[in-house]
């Protein structure tokens, strides 16, 4: 029923398109309209998630103009619904003969799949991420710049080792896949070299970077981006603070830490700051005595656990932490994790971009609004933008004939 639903349509389709290119109905010969008229169909195999269809493709005579289908295309011979599908299939890490069996699913025993077709969409992918690894970056102008690493098995005879990524969030409030890259260590001269790489293909500095405490990554963020605040993650903060408390408490600091930073009377800036500080010293004196490790590893950080203070509140819930990828990461290991090894550096890293790319369309973005843009173009002003100098005007110098006439005067 699905793939003859589906021929139907696909039929209607060609026949419409056909009809639009001479410009008549079928036996219509009075009609003006363009020359030429229809010669018979030929069989054409389209292979599509519900199994392979036969179409029927028109043909025509009496014309040099070439007709092309705009929903086949040339020589098309799969869906893009079952390219997508093989794509989502290759990246959880299904082998190729897997895909070339008839599909378990009722809805698709007869789909097959041969070598070459698979080759071709492996190829498209790394095609597609050779281009975006290199796009201009020019036009992407972010606010908030989101990084961290995961690690990946993909050299033979190491351990895993890092993808460094990096994502953001525009000044429309889209959000927006950067950067990926591979990394020996979290170390600060990979994660050094990284930003360096898209500051060069033309990324403007942000206004604010959010990551975890990897030593490496804050020292490269000092010196890649010197004008932008830093924002500790507190999911991971809150993290290494339960980590230092009894398993008996951890319910009880966990709604404490967190009550630290939600529901804020003041507004945003010093005083939302402060606010947020004088929680924190109590925090400190109701736990000091019981968890003084606890104590010290939040104490030891809170001028970047309030940095996203200074920004909109509207913002706040979304850029004091960075966990939203934190999903895609996980999912990306689990689909993985079948392989054991990836092929290698170039094959980890496109296959983690199809990932991003298509779980970046539902990433949260922040809500612009004018009092928002007025006050982020502010900040970039202030923190970003270096100052014009100001060149004092010269002071007009009095004319020769004007000195001498003064002078006979004296």
């Amino acid at each position: 029923m699905a793939r003859l639903g589906l021929r139907l349509l696909l039929q209607s389709a060609l026949d419409a398109e056909i009809t639009e290119f001479l410009g008549r109905e079928r036996y219509s010969r009075g009609e003006k309209g363009r020359e030429g008229s229809r010669n018979g169909y030929c069989p054409v195999t389209l292979q599509a998630t519900a199994g392979a269809v036969t179409l029927e493709r028109p043909k025509r005579r009496g014309t040099d103009e070439a007709f092309a289908s705009r929903l086949l295309g040339v020589g098309a011979c799969r869906t893009n619904a079952l390219e997508s599908l093989v794509i989502a299939g290759f990246v959880r890490g299904q082998r190729c003969a897997t895909w070339r069996r008839p599909w378990l699913t009722p809805s698709a025993r007869k789909a097959t799949l041969s070598k070459s077709t698979l080759s071709r969409f492996c190829e498209a992918i790394k095609g597609e991420f050779g281009a975006w690894q290199t796009r201009d970056l020019s036009q992407v102008t972010l606010d908030y710049l989101f990084l961290d690493g995961s690690h990946f098995k993909f050299h033979a005879g190491n351990a895993s080792e890092p993808v460094l990524c990096a994502w953001g969030i525009t000044t429309d409030g889209r959000p927006v896949l950067v950067g990926l890259a591979p990394g020996e260590s979290e170390s600060f001269e990979a994660w050094a070299e990284f930003p360096h790489g898209l500051l060069a293909r033309g990324l403007t500095p942000p206004l604010l970077v959010i990551s975890d405490r990897a030593s490496g990554l804050i020292g490269a963020r000092e010196v890649v981006f010197p004008t932008s605040l830093r924002q500790r993650c507190l999911i991971h903060r809150c993290r290494n603070i339960l980590a230092k408390v009894p398993k008996s408490a951890k319910a009880e600091v966990k709604a404490a830490f967190w009550q630290l930073f939600d529901d804020v009377r003041s507004g945003p800036g010093q005083q939302a700051v402060d606010e947020v500080r004088a929680r924190i010293d109590a925090f400190a004196e109701r736990f000091q005595r019981l968890y003084p490790a606890a104590v010290t590893c939040l104490l030891s950080d809170v001028e970047s656990l309030t940095a996203f203070l200074c920004f909109p509140r509207e913002h706040w819930k979304r850029i004091r932490h960075s966990n939203f990828i934190e999903r895609t990461f996980s999912e990306t290991r689990r689909r993985v994790k079948v392989i054991g090894r990836l092929p290698g550096e170039r094959c980890c890293l496109s296959l983690l971009w199809v990932v991003f790319d298509r779980a970046s369309k539902n990433w949260p973005g922040v809500r612009v609004t004018p009092v928002t843009i007025r006050a982020l173009a502010l900040m970039r002003q202030h923190l970003v933008e270096s100052p014009r100098t100001i060149v004092p005007k010269p002071k007009k110098q009095p004319s020769t004939d004007r000195v001498t006439e003064v002078a006979q005067h004296r």
